[in-house]
């Protein structure tokens, strides 16, 4: 019913769904089985044979309203003297440019450890993190 253009109504009341997606070739099947072209059972049968994917909807404003952006970059300014360092050796060690370097080390986990100041990683040197860094990416 969410994917019916001619229903206007909301079809439920929550803020926030989450499940697999039906995706267009989902959506074409269910065409598909609904306009004649296919019977039922040939439907349920090429229903067991798609890749899965996930999905999160918010369906109200109030939801959207729930998110917050995390701009890890901005929580750890003041580690510029470890994360410098680190892209660039990415960019040497694996031949990578500078913003995909820069987005494997901003998105891992060693930044988030980096930005806890209870474990206190960011009192190491540089040098042992990367090399925490390319335990964590598998290198």
């Amino acid at each position: 019913m969410n994917r019916n253009e001619d229903n206007i109504e909301p079809v439920h009341e929550f803020d926030i769904v989450e499940g697999p997606v039906a995706d267009d070739k989902v959506q074409n099947r269910i065409g598909h089985y609904l306009s004649g072209n296919i019977n039922k059972k040939d439907f349920l049968e090429e229903l067991k044979w798609h890749e899965e994917t996930h999905q999160i909807c918010f369906c109200t404003e109030g939801a959207l309203q729930t998110l917050k952006r995390i701009d890890y970059r901005k929580q750890i300014s003041n580690l510029s003297h470890i994360g410098e360092p680190i892209v660039e050796k990415l960019v040497t060690d694996l031949g990578l440019d500078e913003e995909t370097a820069a987005d494997k080390f901003f998105s891992s986990n060693i930044l988030a450890k980096l930005s806890d100041p209870e474990n206190k990683l960011y009192e190491k040197d540089w040098t042992d993190i990367y090399k925490l860094l390319l335990t964590e990416l598998k290198i």
